[in-house]
């Protein structure tokens, strides 16, 4: 397995939107992959066509363009092992099929569902199994000449694999070690529907594996009590020197109580559960997407990386590349993860400080038109400077920003009482005489302008200040105040200060 070239896949099915525990699945595999110079496979697993939902396979395939996880091979990438969509290969599962059933180790089960009800009710616990499958109506139990006639006659069946008790089965977790399970607390799963003329998820996935020369198969813990039986059905192939080796996830947890993270808890405590917003075809309900929120893919990235794996330091923000460098599956937890959206959000905000303003302003301009505000990209810029650090979300800085281009037209009544105090009138119309009179409004003309006015006077800088951001901002928020007055021009300044003295007094 050493010398043999690395391929993974990610094998979603286009039920609905890609939950985040699956986003983060294909961010290990796509780590995997490009750490061992291997392939990464995108293959679609619709073999369940009444699950199927318009949309969803395109939903899939923008969630990671957005995200910037590429793929190598697969449904719309190419490659010469496909076809990639498990509809598109019913002739390829059929002849496997057939070789299961020439060797003994399936059969088929005309059971009716009706006749599955009375078994479950008459035993309790039922499985279908070597215990239970002799009294059932299938091939093992019925003449030949009565299996081909039914299946003549089109009557429903399925194909079983045969398992037979008592054996221990071991499964390599990268993970978790060896995982022992006796064989006799399997049932013989349904591996083909003649109905549909398709395989379940257990035949499927093997066959693709296989015939796909998969390395690895890196998946959820949700799929570990699966792996017995895949490794039985390897084995019933012929295929043992070929099986990939097996890494189970852990769960991404709630960030509050026990289990596995859901919608509900996204809608609970606000915050997506889904890379990109989805809505619903059928009932038209919208769920939030982290793109749509605000979130920076590589804050998304970077934040799911380090919900169930670390690279043993004490570094948190790491860089696609440098994940992919120091990914280490050994180091993966056994034990769930909580999802911590709160610690989303603080990435988001670092990333945020990391982009320079001009990596900002396409996505503030966008705001600002949406506002009705017709402002230059310079302009724009500058003020991403300023107030960038003081948000999460690059749509946080409207309701920050909105004085640089909105004059205020009520003052905030709590820093009117607390900060315009007896003496602001009188001290702000000496200011405006200051700054009327200055030929040069850069910052630092006025800076030095002001100072030396207020040391002159004996005036208290926080009174004179405070009062001013009142005059130009209408409350107590913002930076520092000459980046304002700068930022307005002198114009803009000096008619603030005096609507701002009108209405103050």
């Amino acid at each position: 397995m050493a010398t043999t070239p690395v391929r993974v896949r990610f094998a979603p099915s286009p039920t609905g939107p890609l939950h985040i525990g699956g986003v983060r699945t294909a961010l290990y595999n796509y780590l995997f992959a490009r750490q061992h110079g291997g392939q990464f496979i995108f293959r679609i697993e619709d073999t369940d066509s009444t699950r199927f939902v318009p949309g969803a396979e395109e939903y899939i395939l923008e969630a990671f363009r957005w995200l910037g996880l590429s793929f190598d091979e697969g449904v719309t990438f190419g490659g010469d092992k496909g076809p990639y969509r498990q509809s598109e290969r019913r002739h390829i599962y059929k002849v496997y099929v057939q070789q299961l059933l020439d060797s003994g180790k399936a059969y088929l089960a005309f059971d009716t569902p009706e006749e599955l009800a009375a078994a479950r009710e008459a035993t309790p616990n039922f499985q279908y199994d070597a215990r239970t499958r002799g009294r059932m109506r299938n091939s093992l139990t019925l003449p030949a000449e009565e299996v081909e006639r039914l299946v003549e006659a089109g009557e429903k069946y399925v194909v079983r694999f045969r398992i037979e008790p008592g054996e221990d089965v071991v499964v390599h977790d990268l993970i978790r070690g060896d995982v022992r399970i006796n064989s006799s607390v399997l049932d013989d799963k349904v591996l083909y529907k003649a109905a549909d003329e398709l395989p379940t998820y257990h035949l499927a996935n093997i066959v693709d594996d296989h015939l796909m020369e998969v390395t690895h198969v890196i998946r959820g813990e949700e799929w570990l009590p699966s792996a017995p039986l895949h490794v039985l059905l390897y084995r019933a192939f012929g295929w043992e020197d070929t099986m990939p080796q097996f890494a189970h996830l852990p769960l991404l947890l709630k960030p509050d109580g026990k289990g596995k993270l859901s919608k509900r808890d996204g809608d609970r405590l606000g915050f997506p559960v889904f890379p990109l917003e989805w809505k619903d075809p059928v009932t038209g309900d919208v769920s939030r997407g982290y793109r749509e929120d605000g979130y920076l893919p590589e804050a998304v990235i970077n934040f799911l990386a380090l919900l169930g794996w670390n690279p043993g330091t004490e570094q948190e923000i790491l860089s696609l590349q440098e994940l992919v460098e120091q990914f280490d599956l050994a180091k993966c937890s056994k034990a769930g993860a909580k999802f911590d959206y709160v610690k989303g959000t603080w990435f988001n905000h670092e990333y945020i400080l990391s982009k320079s303003d001009a990596e900002l302003t396409p996505a503030f301009l966008d705001i600002l038109r949406a506002e009705g505000i017709d402002a230059t990209e310079e302009r724009a810029r500058a003020v991403v400077g300023l107030m960038k650090s003081r948000v999460n979300f690059v749509k946080e800085l409207w309701p920050l920003c909105r004085f640089f281009f909105v004059a205020p037209t009520d003052y905030d009544e709590k820093t009117r009482k607390k900060r315009w105090k007896e003496q602001s009138p009188a001290q702000m119309r000496e200011l405006v005489g200051v700054l009327a009179a200055l030929d040069d409004f850069s910052i630092e003309a006025q800076e030095a302008a002001v100072h030396a006015w207020i040391e002159r006077q004996g005036y208290k800088m926080g009174d004179v200040m405070n009062a001013w951001r009142l005059t130009l901002v209408g409350e107590g928020k913002g930076p520092g105040m000459f980046d304002i007055s700068a930022f307005l021009g002198k114009q803009e300044t000096l008619a603030r200060m005096e609507r701002a003295l009108e209405a103050l007094q």
